[in-house]
């Protein structure tokens, strides 16, 4: 039952093959028994999904049907879910149950899906190997020695050990695409405004989106499309009709024009995954793909302009854990001044604590302009690069990581290290634009990962790409030794 896919599961679902309650044990057990060589869950909601897997047995039996009714996910631990711990990877928000459910969490358990758990995360969605996790760092299932990417580390994880078939993530400069990458999995990040952020704590405001983490392109359809969708409560939500992702799998990719990037074929690049990259464009093109070399001259600035406006934003977001109305407050404090610095010097780690400071400088009086207005003019160059780009090309296509993944610790002296694996994910993010990673080979038994970008609102385009290649490949299918 483990190694079925969401697409699998409901049409055994809708075949009475087995149950949603017989399944949502089964996986239950399942993570019992591995993810303590993972560490992938912050929390497991055991009474809660047998809860909802009864209950959405009940709806089929009353003649419902949905590809999501019944279909066992969890969720990245900072989407808040009502009455249950919701804590951002971090002892700041240990103890904190969240008083309502966030948007997505609660469309996607309308939808009936069954909530196993929270998976673990980088502190505050701040990393790119989920090691600065409060919990402890989560574990690559492909090599436990190594990363498992991050920040949505713990909902890779857990999908590619199939611990379940499909989790909800998020993506601020490359944290749904770049662990997919790590462990063999489909990661999308949608455009911004595509999926709530409501009830999904920031953060960077206006770089973070919420997606789905799977095995195949057509399960991140069936997930995307359960959590899509326009949001009155969320001020960054766009009010654009949501297509059906998974009617648009079995276009034809004649004349489809991709897009190759000159300029991520640099130094930085490991050659092997350049090789692999290659061998995934003649595979498009044997499908019908028409290859043109583009370019996009500011991506050398991308880096530091993100560097720039996350943690600029980082600060700002989080300046609201203070100690006073919720989460982690220091013991008999000296006064307010002493209750803030010890509350949060003590709640936040190292990675956060660096970001914020890196924030407030750049936002401050004297520095302003020089970095953070700097930066949100580079933004709008790379934005420009986008736009110049996709009127030649449909699609773009390149590498989602310079790198394998890395051994435990590996960057850990070296944060700015860590940083520059994202050099091919950031673009997406401060453009605004869809991304997807889509299983590609490996490299000393470790996946590796290629990237598609498309147009605005055009996730289905890029599911359709990823799609017919992996009905004619099958790195997709490989499952790490021992999962």
């Amino acid at each position: 039952m483990h190694q079925m896919t969401l697409a699998e599961i409901a049409r055994g679902l809708a075949d009475k093959k087995f149950s949603s309650e017989e399944l949502t044990k089964v996986l239950l057990a399942r993570i019992t028994q591995l993810d303590p060589q993972l560490n992938s869950f912050i929390s497991l909601t055991e009474d809660l999904a047998i809860e909802q897997a009864k209950a959405a047995d009940a709806r089929r039996a009353n003649g419902e049907s949905g590809a999501l009714l019944g279909a066992p996910i969890a969720h990245k631990d900072l989407f808040c879910t009502q009455g249950i711990r919701t804590s951002c990877g971090s002892k700041m928000l240990d103890n904190f149950k969240a008083p309502y459910d966030a948007t997505v969490v609660a469309k996607l358990a309308a939808a009936g899906a069954v909530t196993l758990g929270k998976t673990n995360m980088d502190e505050f969605a701040m990393g790119s190997a989920n090691e600065s996790s409060w919990y402890g760092a989560v574990k690559n299932p492909w090599n436990l020695e190594h990363v498992p990417g991050g920040s949505s580390g713990g909902s890779a994880a857990a999908v590619a050990a199939r611990l379940l078939p499909a989790a909800t993530a998020t993506d601020t400069g490359g944290s749904i695409r770049q662990p997919a990458a790590f462990t063999n999995l489909t990661g999308l990040k949608p455009t911004y405004g595509r999926v709530s952020r409501w009830g999904m704590i920031a953060y960077a405001s206006s770089l973070d989106q919420g997606g789905p983490l799977a095995r195949t392109a057509e399960d991140c359809a069936i997930l995307l499309q359960g959590m899509a969708g326009f949001d009155p409560n969320d001020s960054t939500s766009i009010d654009e009709p949501v297509p059906d992702y998974s009617a648009s799998l079995g276009e034809s990719l004649q004349g489809l024009r991709i897009g190759v990037p000159k300029e991520y074929f640099s130094a930085g690049l490991d050659p092997r995954i350049a090789e692999l990259i290659q061998n995934s464009i003649q595979q498009l093109q044997k499908l019908g793909a028409v290859i043109k070399e583009i370019s996009l001259p500011n991506m050398q600035y991308a880096i530091p302009a993100y560097y720039v406006i996350a943690p600029a934003e980082a600060s700002s977001n989080l300046s609201r854990f203070d100690g006073v109305r919720f989460g982690h407050r220091c013991e008999n404090p000296e006064n307010l001044i002493d209750l803030y610095k010890r509350s949060r010097g003590e709640g936040f780690g190292a990675e956060v604590q660096r970001r914020i400071m890196v924030g407030a400088y750049a936002l401050s009086a004297g520095y302003y302009d020089a970095y953070y207005l700097k930066a949100q003019k580079i933004r709008r160059l790379v934005k420009n690069d986008f736009m110049a780009a996709f009127n030649e090309v449909d699609i773009i296509l390149g590498p989602t990581t310079p790198n394998p993944a890395w051994k435990l610790g590996a960057k850990n002296s070296d944060p700015v290290a860590a940083y520059l694996e994202d050099v091919y994910t950031i673009t997406a993010n401060l453009a605004g634009l869809p991304g997807l990673s889509m299983p590609a080979g490996f490299v000393d038994g470790l996946p590796v990962g290629v990237q598609l970008l498309a147009p605005y609102f055009q996730e289905g385009r890029l599911l359709n790409v990823a799609h017919q290649y992996q009905l004619n490949t099958d790195w997709h299918t490989r499952t790490p030794t021992g999962f």
